[in-house]
This record gives C-alpha cells, sequence and structure tokens, in this order.
C-alpha cells in the first residue's frame, strides 16, 4: 500500500488515455482516488480527442493531453508531465504506452495491473506496484486498482461517474425520441443498420416514437433511412444522451456514456462478455442471443449472433422497458 509523503501535499498522476467507454469505466476509481486524499493534487493524463468526457470533473486537478502526432508534441508533453512531479502514477490502461507516459514523468512509485492481466504484459515491467484484480467487470476492477494505490484495504459501494452536461449540436425531435449510436470499433460488434431501419418503423407506428441515430460527421447511415441521423462531436453526444428517452447500444463507448448516466434501455452483445464489459448498473437490460459464443474477434463483418437479434425481439424488450413491464422470453436477458 502506498503510505510515502504527506497526504495534503500529494500528487498523483492517472493515465487512462483512451478509449471512450473504457476512460468512462475508470471514473469512479478515480473519484474515489482523489476522495481518498482530498487534499492531494489529481492530474489526468489523456489523448486529446477524449477531454470533453473530463470537463468539468471536480475530482480533477488537471488534464494533461498526450500529444503524439510530432515530434515536438511528445516533447511538450513529457515536459508537463516532468513539471508535475508526482509521487505516484497510477496506469489504468496496462499499455506499453501508457505504461511509458507514467514512466516518463518519473513519479516515485507506478502502480498497475498485474502482468497477468494487462493486454501488453511488457507494460508491467514499469510499474513498482502490480494489482492482481479478482473482480469481473473492468470498473471494479479499476476500484481494485484506485485502492492499492491509496492504500486502501476497503473498497467503497459507490460508483461516481462525474460526467459534464455536453452541448447542444444538430437538430433532435422535440417530442420523445430512443437514441442509439450505431458505430463501434469492431465491426463484429455492430448491429445491422437494416435492423435500426425496421426497429425505427416499429417505433413510430406503435410507441410514436422517433429513432435517433447518432454517428460523427460524414457517418454513414443510409440504410436506416427511417430513423433520423444526428451528427455531433463528443459534446453533442452527452447531450443528446441526457435527452433521450431511452437508448439502445452495443459494446462501444456511447452504450456505457448512457449506463454512466443512469439512462434506460437496452445493450445489444454478441462476441463480447457483458459480464466483463457490459453496462455498469442496472438501468440498461442486456440482450445477447442464446448460444452466442464469446471472441472477442475484431472481425471487419458483423457477427452472426449480432444479426440473430431481430428488430421483433429487440422492439418488444425495449417496450416492456419503456412501461416497466417484465422482460420478454427468448433471449437471454
Amino acid at each position: 500500500m502506498y503510505t510515502a509523503g504527506n497526504p495534503a501535499s500529494r500528487r498523483i498522476l492517472v493515465v487512462r488515455l483512451g478509449a471512450m467507454g473504457d476512460l468512462i469505466h475508470t471514473l469512479p476509481a478515480v473519484a474515489w482516488l482523489k476522495q481518498s486524499h482530498p487534499h492531494s493534487h489529481l492530474t489526468w493524463l489523456v489523448e486529446p480527442q477524449w477531454t470533453p468526457l473530463l470537463e468539468e470533473n471536480p475530482y480533477v486537478d488537471r488534464v494533461v493531453t498526450l500529444r503524439r502526432k510530432s515530434l515536438a508534441g511528445l516533447r511538450e508533453t513529457r515536459r508537463e508531465l516532468r513539471e508535475g512531479r508526482y509521487d505516484c502514477a497510477v496506469d489504468f490502461q496496462g499499455l506499453l504506452k501508457s505504461a511509458l507516459a507514467a514512466s516518463a514523468a518519473h513519479p516515485d512509485r507506478i502502480f498497475g495491473f498485474h502482468q497477468s492481466q494487462v493486454r501488453e504484459r511488457l507494460a508491467a515491467l514499469f510499474y513498482s506496484h502490480k494489482t492482481m484484480a479478482t473482480r469481473a467487470h473492468v470498473v471494479d476492477r479499476a476500484m481494485e486498482l484506485a485502492a492499492s494505490a491509496a492504500g486502501q484495504a476497503l473498497i467503497p459501494s459507490q460508483r461516481l461517474f462525474p460526467l459534464p452536461q455536453g452541448k447542444a449540436e444538430g437538430a433532435l425531435p422535440e417530442g420523445g425520441f430512443v437514441l442509439a449510436s450505431p458505430l463501434a470499433g469492431w465491426k463484429s460488434k455492430q448491429w445491422p443498420l437494416a435492423h435500426y431501419r425496421d426497429l425505427a418503423v416499429l417505433l413510430r407506428d406503435q410507441l410514436g416514437l422517433t429513432l435517433v441515430l447518432d454517428g460523427p460527421p460524414g457517418a454513414d447511415f443510409s440504410e436506416a433511412a427511417v430513423a433520423q441521423p444526428h451528427y455531433s462531436s463528443l459534446r453533442g453526444l452527452i447531450h443528446a444522451t441526457r435527452r433521450a428517452a431511452a437508448v439502445i447500444g452495443v459494446d462501444s463507448g456511447p452504450l456505457h456514456l448512457a449506463a454512466a448516466l443512469g439512462k434506460p434501455g437496452l445493450a445489444l452483445f454478441g462476441p463480447t462478455d457483458p459480464a466483463r464489459n457490459g453496462p455498469y448498473g442496472d438501468s440498461l437490460r442486456v440482450l445477447r442471443a442464446a448460444g452466442a459464443a464469446t471472441t472477442y474477434k475484431r472481425g471487419t463483418s458483423i457477427d452472426s449472433s449480432m444479426q440473430d437479434l431481430s428488430p421483433q425481439h429487440v422492439f418488444e424488450a425495449l417496450s416492456a422497458i419503456l412501461d416497466g413491464s417484465p422482460a420478454p422470453g427468448g433471449l437471454r436477458q
């Protein structure tokens, strides 16, 4: 456990560079780390595109961006890290690049996961303290790592997700709408766009709700023409998620944003394990086709288990959520 130094002047560096869902999953651990040492100074090192997620965060005193696109940018990041004079760094990512970034700050100690639990085992060579996590979900595993860094034996049950309000971008329906973000880092985790089209018809005709598809500018949602497209930045996505009556998501950052905000809705899963990577909390219900295999294969085509989730099944499950009824049968809930 970390006990060195004066807690009143302790300087902590958190390293979680990205991506969106992983960063959101780390928010409770960082909040608790700061709460454990309320008079410390906490800096978060993150990739520039994800800084909107850390705006208005009362538990982060400073944000430093990792500028990797140029040698000059890397030198500037290194200079900022060296100026921090950190007592400890906590690498929540477990990659060689994140471990190198933590090491570049020259902290007295670096905390990270055990080499058997990081994606790149070489990262653990940079850690002075290694934590063997025992929990299943990544949010709880991050809390275990924070406990090691904070020198705490017990982990609190409360999970805080301090997220900004976002910013209105683009047109949204004036009435109730269901928000979906069809894109994911891996094609295999996505739900077919044609299914969103069929779902949009069901929502419109039977519930009077508009299905809104959110994505970055330039995203092609033409296969789901009945749905209303909404092109936005990360700030616009946060705003739209807060406004939505319900959310439908796949295993990607927007789904975890919705879970962190406590939005009702559905999480559609196929080749990834919802016990580890599913929405945290109980506001979102997981749908996964019977017989879906956990592979984590980063396929270039939509996994068959995702195609097996029919628009009718998704509509029935979403309708049950919206009216408070029990979940329909036929799928693993």
